[in-house]
């Protein structure tokens, strides 16, 4: 349904040094850049962050959350880290377990230096 998401940054330097320590953590290469943004593709998806082309502010939409999958619990707490260590900022309720056994994921909470709210989620396997 989606063909990729993009996100805009009035410190594009930030953000690319926010994704790529954190998508770096969930194995996707370095950001490669196209003039005012720059793109990350892995595992058949896109990810971008792009200054505004119509020269406005960007702003973090309120509601909106950005969520990227992560293999392990191990794998969503290195991503969370490294996103920390670079200028993201910790939200909500601490990483942990969320729901019941019916539905069961585990979601750690940040911001990136834009405002944009990211949430790292790990869904075990079905039994």
């Amino acid at each position: 349904m989606f063909s990729h998401v993009m996100l805009g940054s009035n410190d594009l330097e930030a953000s690319v040094n926010f994704y790529n320590a954190l998508l770096g953590a969930l194995g996707a290469k370095p950001g490669v850049q196209d003039r005012h943004r720059y793109f990350w593709r892995h595992a058949g998806n896109t990810f971008s962050v792009t200054t505004p082309i119509n020269g406005a502010p960007a702003t973090a939409s309120n509601g909106f959350t950005l969520g990227f999958a992560a293999e392990s619990v191990e794998q969503a707490m290195q991503a969370y880290e490294a996103a920390l260590a670079v200028g993201g900022t910790a939200i909500e309720d601490a990483p942990g377990w969320r729901g019941d056994e019916r539905l069961k994921l585990y979601l750690a909470y940040l911001s990136d230096p834009a405002g944009n709210k990211i949430c790292l989620m790990h869904r075990p396997p079905k039994h």
